[in-house]
């Protein structure tokens, strides 16, 4: 395939997932989650020649529109990426209190690393791909944040019972069958002292481009909650959530 474009530096964050899905994706031109990422990675770094400098800009200008997303909502693309995700964000922030928090399928890590910045939190970023932990290792060190990351399956991950005080699960579960859903609900309780916060989207069709196998609505949160016998609640953000307190 040959892609062209005219992205600028300055352009260059994570709204080119959305012009991804839009533009070749949602017409049918390519298709599949590895597709994505590659063609995804190829344009970050032809922008920029040198790919960690292409990276730390990516990283840079996401970081910084997600804070302009949270200071003046209204002067944001209203369906863009980054304006989907601040919110979400956001919320977490205000969700988990100060302490050990280990995040399941960072991807980027854009939430790891608000976390880090804000200096209550030590962290701990884990997802399936190496070259993702690896990429958020560098840029959080280049940001002057310590961070831990770790490459595992988020049913599977390798640490002793209740390490963390607050297991967060963002945009997670809707990229996993039912069964395999349930088996990281199950270790996310494992690991959290005090808190596992699930953040879902509500959506008629799972979003294919992005690898959404499932979809969610309260109902299913209810029932995910009440499988776990924990005190619970879900609630409506910009999407679904669902907030279990593993202790008082």
């Amino acid at each position: 395939m040959e892609i062209s474009h005219w992205l600028r530096p300055d352009q260059l964050d994570n709204n080119l997932a959305g012009i991804l899905a839009d533009e070749l994706f949602a017409p049918g031109w390519l298709s599949g989650v590895e597709v994505f990422e590659r063609v995804f990675t190829e344009v970050v770094q032809s922008v920029i020649d040198d790919p960690l400098r292409a990276w730390t800009t990516f990283y840079d200008n996401t970081l910084s529109r997600i804070r302009e997303r949270w200071s003046t909502p209204a002067g944001c693309a209203p369906h863009s990426s980054i304006a989907d995700f601040a919110p979400l964000y956001r919320r977490v922030l205000r969700l988990a209190p100060p302490g050990r928090v280990l995040d399941l399928g960072s991807c980027f890590g854009f939430l790891p690393l608000l976390l880090a910045e804000r200096g209550e939190h030590s962290v701990i970023a884990s997802d399936l791909a190496p070259g993702s932990m690896r990429l958020l290792e560098t840029v959080a060190a280049t940001r002057g944040h310590r961070m831990h990351t770790l490459v595992c399956d988020a049913a599977q991950v390798p640490l002793p019972d209740g390490t963390v005080d607050t297991v967060t699960a963002v945009h997670l579960l809707e990229h996993l069958d039912p069964g395999r859903g349930d088996a990281v609900l199950a270790e996310a309780l494992r690991l959290a002292r005090r808190r596992v916060i699930i953040a879902v989207p509500y959506e008629d069709e799972p979003t294919a481009a992005f690898g959404h196998v499932r979809t969610f609505t309260p109902t299913d949160l209810h029932h995910l909650g009440d499988s776990t016998g924990f005190a619970y609640e879900v609630t409506d953000h910009h999407g679904g959530w669902l907030e279990i307190r593993t202790a008082p």
